[in-house]
């Protein structure tokens, strides 16, 4: 069974032009780990939902009718208790994080609610609920520890070799790089809350330059470039903290 809660804390997006960005709930919060009001400790992902926001607030800064703006939703796959579904609306409210929408399903048919929810990203520490969701179309990418570490005051998406920029990575994929193109040029290159970054491990400078040729096709400019030509690419990620890595190539 799904239940569906919006955050009547926030002000809901516009359902047709906003970018819907699902993040699993114990990505965002440490169930086990809450105070004694019931209040959940950050996870891995929350200062990736800071960012999100950081971006919001800088769009409508600048414009203050902006509809293409990202629009947070929760999934929990946790056993549907009362308690943990109101800890984790009370600590969502606690961190002033501007969830749009709760969802609460099982392992099931959480998928379904990601595709009902036209979602264009979906985030999880769990793999396997990566690996179900990408099954089924949806856009996925496992986030891990690093992801806690990366800054809250500017979106850092990390894009790995060429399998994040071919249709084989997903039907959701073109769309959703395409999407991200167009709000990364509300901004300009000098002041942005966006930083898109391409890594290569291998294939040498062709390589490289094919990805970035692949990114602009759907509209997508790469504020950064790496090719890294079979090094390790664990000290670029030390330096650049990417919230995002959407790729399964890259091997340090």
């Amino acid at each position: 069974m799904v239940s569906t809660v919006q955050n009547t804390d926030v002000k809901q997006k516009d359902a047709g032009q906003a970018l819907v960005v699902a993040l699993a709930s114990h990505a965002v919060f440490e169930p086990a780990a809450e105070d004694r009001d019931g209040v959940y400790r950050p996870g891995v992902a929350f200062p990736l939902l800071q960012a999100l926001q950081t971006v919001n607030r800088q769009l409508l800064q600048e414009n203050p009718e902006e509809t293409l703006l990202f629009d947070m939703v929760l999934i929990s796959t946790d056993s549907p208790q009362q308690q943990s579904q109101e800890n984790i609306r009370n600590s969502t409210r606690h961190h002033g994080l501007e969830v749009g929408r709760f969802c609460f399903a099982g392992q099931e048919d959480f998928v379904g609610s990601l595709l009902e929810h036209g979602v264009g990203l979906f985030l999880s520490t769990d793999r396997s609920e990566v690996s179900a969701a990408s099954q089924k179309g949806v856009f996925s990418a496992l986030l891990d520890e690093n992801a806690a570490s990366a800054p809250s005051e500017q979106l850092r998406v990390l894009l790995c070799g060429d399998g994040t920029v071919t249709p084989s990575s997903g039907q959701t994929a073109p769309l959703f790089l395409s999407r991200l193109g167009e709000l990364r040029r509300r901004f300009d290159l000098l002041h942005s809350p966006v930083l898109i970054g391409v890594l290569t491990a291998s294939g040498g400078i062709s390589c490289c330059a094919a990805a970035l040729r692949a990114l602009r096709a759907y509209g997508l400019e790469a504020d950064q470039a790496h090719c890294l030509g079979g090094a390790p690419g664990g000290p670029v990620l030390a330096v650049l903290r990417p919230h995002l890595l959407l790729s399964h190539a890259l091997q340090d």
